[in-house]
């Protein structure tokens, strides 16, 4: 690793707890993602993160596609103190999910999209609006992922990867020291370039409806399967910067650059083979006083 600090005890003990945590089997982990584990799609790229040095993840999503309800816009005045608000367009403060897939959404011609998102209800009509009216979006989003760091060279390493990737509005949070703990920043790799989102029905008193044609949500489905693509691919350039950033550098020729210290290391272990080497030979090419004297008392008793 290129001249990287030295992870400090509390980061090391931080992600020692983390690593326990992913190590649960999968049909035992859960998280707060609507999907409850770490994504099939990210999954390696994660572990090769964790095994470097100074690096460990915090939550991660490889993309996705979902429709979703949004969440109240105001509180029921009765309910003023306990309820939440969503904010513009969030699905929070009420909000649910009808719809969530990790990979691109392949469906045949004769599926109906309006079912498969789940735009469709079978309740009667009826006058409807009022204040628990809502929205319901269609949304793609590229990966996301958040990886705690040992130090703001740590951190500076990650972003530039990110950046190189094409992950542009990649950051990092938690820069400043405090008295009992060194900086350990934590950087988000994102990208906001990817992600769209199209409104596609609403949910009224009387339930759900498709407010677009099918051929429209088409459309958005080609669109997300496009990007999935393009997503994968930063992914893939993400990790690749992120492995060589962290092995040792290399020389013109393909081999490891190595410092000064090292250096001196190497040629004193090679001086030494040398030496030993030479040694050998000579040991070889001269006979010893023993092999000598057997020789001249051969050669004595010939005469």
């Amino acid at each position: 690793m290129r001249s990287l600090p030295q992870p400090p005890p509390s980061f090391v003990q931080r992600k020692r707890k983390i690593l326990e945590q992913l190590a649960i089997p999968d049909a035992e982990y859960t998280d707060a993602s609507p999907k409850g584990s770490v994504d099939a799609g990210i999954r390696d790229l994660i572990d090769e993160i964790n095994s470097l040095d100074g690096f460990v993840t915090t939550s991660s999503c490889a993309g996705r596609v979902s429709v979703f309800v949004e969440g109240r816009k105001s509180a029921v005045e009765e309910d003023a103190r306990l309820a939440t608000v969503a904010g513009v367009g969030g699905k929070g403060g009420g909000g649910n999910w009808l719809f969530v897939s990790h990979d691109p959404v392949n469906v045949g011609d004769e599926q109906d999209l309006v079912d498969v998102f789940g735009l469709r209800s079978e309740q009667p009509e009826s006058t409807a609006g009022g204040p628990d009216e809502r929205l319901i979006h269609f949304k793609f989003e590229p990966m996301i992922l958040h990886v705690l760091t040992a130090s703001p060279e740590h951190a500076q390493l990650l972003l530039r990867c990110g950046l190189q990737a094409g992950f542009r509005e990649s950051g990092a949070i938690n820069l400043t020291a405090t008295a009992t703990e060194a900086v350990t920043p934590i950087v988000a790799i994102r990208c906001m370039g990817l992600t769209f989102e199209s409104l596609v029905g609403i949910q009224k008193a009387n339930g759900i409806s498709c407010t677009v044609s099918a051929d429209y949500l088409q459309t958005l489905l080609k669109i997300s399967n496009e990007r999935f693509s393009e997503n994968t691919k930063r992914i893939q350039r993400f990790r690749t910067a992120v492995l060589e950033a962290t092995q040792p550098p290399k020389k013109k020729d393909g081999t490891e650059w190595e410092d000064a210290a090292a250096r001196r290391e190497r040629k004193k272990a090679e001086g030494l083979r040398k030496k030993a080497e030479l040694e050998a030979s000579r040991d070889q090419q001269c006979p010893s006083d023993e092999s000598v004297a057997a020789d001249l008392s051969l050669n004595a008793g010939l005469t």
